[in-house]
C-alpha cells in the first residue's frame, strides 16, 4: 500500500498555511506565505509548495480540509471547519489535557476552553478592533520603522513595566509619538505595546486552567508568555510550531474524514 496524506490549510487574514501530515499523525511538511489579494492563488501555493519540499505526488493526498476566514475559496479542499474547531484540535493534539488556547490572530484574537477530552466548552473571539491583535504590533513596528522580527529582542531588554494607556490602535500611535518625543527608549515602548495587547486578551474573558498560546505572533515573540506568566500565574505552554495550529488541526480533520469514509 502505498504512503498516504493528508493536507490542512489555513486561510488567514494575514497568511495562509499549509500543514501535511501521514496516517500516523506526523507532521512531514508545511508552508507559510502572506494571504496577499487572490486567496485561490495563495491557497494553490502553499498546497503546492508543501507537496514540493517533501517530495510528496498529489496522488498520495488522499484528503484535504481547509479552514480560517477564506476557507471557502480553497476550491480544491475536500472539507472545511470551522477556525475555532481546527485550533482546538491543533492545541489540544500536543496538550492533550484541560486546557485554554489563545490564538493571537492577524485580525482577531480566539479565546477557546476545552475539557479533558479535547471538546469545546466555550469561545470568545475580539473582532472589534486591531487592538489585541498581531495586526496591532504590525501598526506600531511601522511607525517605528522597526522591522518585526527585532521587537521580541527589543522588548526584551526592557526594563520598564509602563503600559501604553491607549488600546485604540490609532490613539496608541499618537501616544507612541508623545513618548518618542519625550525621550522614552524604543525598547520600553516596545515592551509596552506587547503589554497592551495581553491586557486587552485579558480582559476578554476569564483565563484559568493551563493557557496554550498559538499563532504568528507567539511563535517570533516569546515575550508575551512572558509578560501573561506575569499578569495572571498560570501555567502557560507554546506548541512546537504555534503557527501553524490551525492547519495542523484542518489535517487532523482531513485524517480524520477520510478514516470515516474507508470504514463506511
Amino acid at each position: 500500500m502505498a504512503d498516504i496524506y493528508f493536507v490542512g490549510i489555513d486561510v488567514g487574514t494575514s497568511y495562509v498555511k499549509s500543514v501535511l501530515i501521514n496516517n500516523t499523525k506526523e507532521i512531514i511538511g508545511s508552508f507559510v506565505k502572506r494571504t496577499g489579494v487572490s486567496i485561490e492563488d495563495s491557497s494553490k501555493i502553499v498546497f503546492e509548495k508543501v507537496l514540493l519540499d517533501a517530495s510528496i505526488p498529489k496522488t498520495n493526498i488522499k484528503h484535504i480540509t481547509a479552514t480560517g476566514y477564506g476557507k471557502n475559496k480553497v476550491n480544491f479542499a475536500n472539507t472545511d471547519k470551522t477556525e475555532i474547531s481546527c485550533h482546538a484540535k491543533g492545541a489540544y493534539h500536543f496538550f492533550p489535557k484541560k486546557i485554554t488556547v489563545i490564538d493571537i490572530g492577524g485580525q482577531d484574537t480566539k479565546v477557546i476552553k476545552l475539557d479533558e477530552t479535547g471538546k469545546i466548552i466555550r469561545f470568545k473571539m475580539n473582532r472589534k478592533c486591531a487592538a489585541g491583535t498581531g495586526a496591532f504590533i504590525e501598526e506600531i513596528a511601522y511607525k517605528l520603522d522597526l522591522p518585526l522580527l527585532e521587537l521580541n529582542n527589543l522588548a526584551a531588554r526592557s526594563t520598564s513595566n509602563l503600559p501604553l494607556a491607549s488600546f485604540c490602535t490609532v490613539f496608541a500611535k499618537t501616544e507612541i509619538l508623545t513618548r518618542i518625543k519625550e525621550g522614552e527608549k524604543v525598547e520600553d515602548l516596545i515592551k509596552s505595546a506587547f503589554g497592551s495587547v495581553i491586557k486587552r486578551i485579558i480582559e476578554m474573558t476569564e483565563l484559568e486552567d493551563t493557557l496554550v498560546l498559538t499563532g504568528g505572533l507567539i511563535a517570533y515573540n516569546s515575550i508575551i508568555g512572558e509578560i501573561l506568566k506575569k499578569e495572571i500565574n498560570v501555567e502557560i505552554l507554546v506548541p512546537p510550531y504555534p503557527q501553524l495550529t490551525g492547519a495542523l488541526g484542518a489535517a487532523l480533520f482531513a485524517l480524520e474524514s477520510y478514516d470515516l469514509k474507508s470504514n463506511l
